[in-house]
């Protein structure tokens, strides 16, 4: 997994530029602290820092390939591609030649045997630039799922692009400009698959490519989901989903560096880690590695609510077990956690306020950790959007609201705007920015989107649009905040669930088989229960945890007061004064406005460290 970047311009001569995309490359360094390396021709410009985890030694980048001492095409490349080895024997039976054993040649020689038509033959996360020399032609490609991230930014002459903002911000045609609708994305609890809350900056969407030309760009789609008649019956369909699973997670163990799973004692995490342990001992390779994540103090301060029931720490330690994992537990001290180096540091991994506060910072810590010992982490991210895993499948009211259902539960909180983390933002913004008017208009180009099978019944029909916003929508909340707090530490995370054949098979068995047992993920349940305690196949769903320690909300409102006392906070100017003064009042519990504070701050942080230019 690596960080990228690079600059096309027609009007210039880039060989010049070198002073340019080495700080756009070098913004990039967390995400390939390994290596890195440039290519400079006249029109083209990439930059790449690498983190090396197939063949160390040979995939060195951006790569290129010659001919009779001309360059053919130059490749800067991030991600996994886990078929790499059936597309080898393929083109080297087409002629090709290898010289190195990593994938990244592998998409490089396969760019130059089908153009751009290779995006429909990898399986994998992965989000790459081909610069060819022979047209003169750049193009993005970026995974199915959006699992690696891919920016750029048109410019007169051609394009800037990199895996993150920070990497085109580093170049001097871009500007962090933020108006209306950047908020509005920023803030709707939606993810508009294209949008960044940056003005000019776009995505490429997931399952699409971009071809940057002399008379211009232009977008293709060469993958989504369809709507297919599913024949198969129950038994054979649990079948299906094992199968695809074993085939799944055998591949993505491939690394020539220490790899790992993440282990939270859920079904989805350890049907991951269990699965990779037989693979593991079947293959003769020693145990399964896993880690998870705690909180000094947390057991003395855990209280059951609604959505976490239980623990995760004695789950997580009972498939340990049970696997005969190699386990440790990262844990985390509240305090570390508010502390405004690592809210910086949170912000500086994803370019955008989070607004989840100590999630981001916890998740960020972990990987930290988990970094000190591996490379690479199995993850069991998506299987929720995927089988159905969330209480709002299961929620009749929810299912029925004309909204997107995660933004419902959170507005059903209370709030002006998506939810309570509005509760300190002023009130003219607000009523401005029309958030919840913002969010229909998504939504119902969401549904516009979906793929509907012909007399379909109406609660399938529905069922299948409920899964289709969380397939596209909420799932790309998660990935882009997964892949920014690993890749800022230097991990590699792989998620299993994202794997394009099983997404598309289970996006199209009927709601009532996600569902036959009358449980959330009864699919995942059945096609693993074999292989985990009975208490974690029964076990309910368990968000990631938060700090549940009296100290922690305290700590932020500590921080609000000094925000609200410096004149020279920015943020300032987005906050309602009075609503300000209400949370710091002493009679107010922290707790009450523990999202609306993590949110202010997040804001304050962001707009002085990235000289946010706001145009509201």
């Amino acid at each position: 997994m690596c960080g990228i970047t690079g600059w096309v311009a027609y009007d210039r001569d880039l060989t010049l530029e070198r002073a340019v995309l080495d700080a756009m490359t070098d913004t990039q360094l967390r995400r390939g602290p390994d290596s890195g390396g440039v290519h400079l021709a006249r029109h083209a410009a990439l930059g790449h820092r690498r983190l090396a985890v197939i063949d160390p030694e040979g995939g060195v980048q951006p790569m290129t390939v010659e001919h009779d001492g001309r360059t053919l095409a130059a490749l800067s490349y991030s991600g996994e591609v886990y078929n790499h080895h059936e597309l080898r024997a393929e083109l080297e039976a087409a002629g090709h030649r290898f010289r190195t054993r990593s994938d990244t040649e592998v998409v490089l020689r396969a760019y130059l045997e089908w153009g751009e038509h290779l995006a429909e033959r990898l399986n994998g996360m992965f989000a790459f630039a081909v610069w060819d020399a022979r047209t003169e032609e750049l193009l993005l490609v970026r995974d199915r799922m959006g699992v690696k991230p891919l920016h750029y930014h048109p410019t007169p002459d051609g394009v800037v692009f990199g895996s993150e903002p920070k990497a085109l911000l580093a170049h001097p045609a871009v500007r962090p400009v933020v108006d209306l609708d950047g908020l509005r994305e920023l803030l709707a609890l939606t993810r508009t698959p294209g949008l960044t809350p940056y003005r000019g900056i776009a995505e490429v969407q997931p399952g699409h490519l971009v071809r940057v030309r002399r008379q211009g760009l232009t977008v293709r789609r060469y993958w989504a989901l369809e709507a297919r008649e599913h024949t198969q019956d129950l038994a054979t369909t649990i079948g299906t989903v094992r199968a695809l699973l074993e085939d799944i997670v055998h591949r993505q163990l491939e690394s020539d560096v220490p790899l790992c799973s993440l282990l939270s004692g859920g079904l989805d995490s350890s049907a991951v880690t269990a699965l990779a342990a037989r693979t593991l001992r079947a293959a003769g390779a020693g145990p399964v590695r896993s880690f998870a994540v705690d909180f000094t103090g947390q057991s003395e301060h855990f209280a059951p609510d609604a959505v976490r029931t239980t623990q995760d720490g004695p789950y997580a330690e009972m498939l340990a077990r049970h696997v005969g994992a190699e386990h440790r537990v990262v844990e985390l001290d509240p305090a570390a956690l508010g502390a405004p180096a690592q809210r910086l540091a949170t912000l500086r991994a994803r370019d955008l306020p989070g607004g989840v506060g100590d999630m981001d910072a916890s998740l960020l810590l972990l990987f930290r950790g988990v970094r000190e010992r591996s490379t690479v982490a199995l993850s069991g991210e998506s299987a929720d959007e995927l089988f159905g895993g969330y209480r709002w499948f299961h929620d009749p009211g929810i299912v029925r609201t004309e909204d997107f259902p995660w933004a419902a539960v959170l507005s059903s909180l209370g709030g002006t705007g998506s939810g309570p983390r509005e509760q300190l933002l002023d009130r003219e913004l607000l009523g401005k920015l029309d958030l919840p008017g913002y969010r229909r208009a998504r939504y119902r180009e969401a549904l516009a989107e979906v793929p509907h099978l012909p007399d379909a019944d109406p609660f399938e029909r529905r069922m299948r649009e409920v899964s289709y916003l969380n397939l596209t929508r909420f799932v790309r909340i998660l990935l882009d905040r997964k892949d920014r707090m690993s890749m800022a530490t230097g991990l590699e995370v792989r998620v299993p669930f994202c794997d394009h054949r099983l997404v598309q098979y289970v996006f199209n068995a009927p709601w009532s088989m996600k569902s036959f047992d009358g449980r959330e993920k009864s699919l995942l349940r059945a096609a693993v229960r074999d292989v985990l305690p009975a208490e974690i196949a029964e076990r309910m769903k368990s968000p990631y945890p938060i700090v549940q320690d009296p100290r922690y909300p305290r700590l932020l409102r500590a921080e609000l007061a000094a925000l609200a006392s410096d004149p020279r906070s920015p943020a300032l100017a987005l906050l309602d004064r009075r609503a300000l003064s209400d949370a710091l009042a002493p009679d107010t519990d922290p707790q009450s406005v523990r999202l609306a504070t993590d949110l202010a701050l997040d804001l304050d942080a962001w707009l002085t460290e990235y000289q946010v230019e706001l145009e509201l």
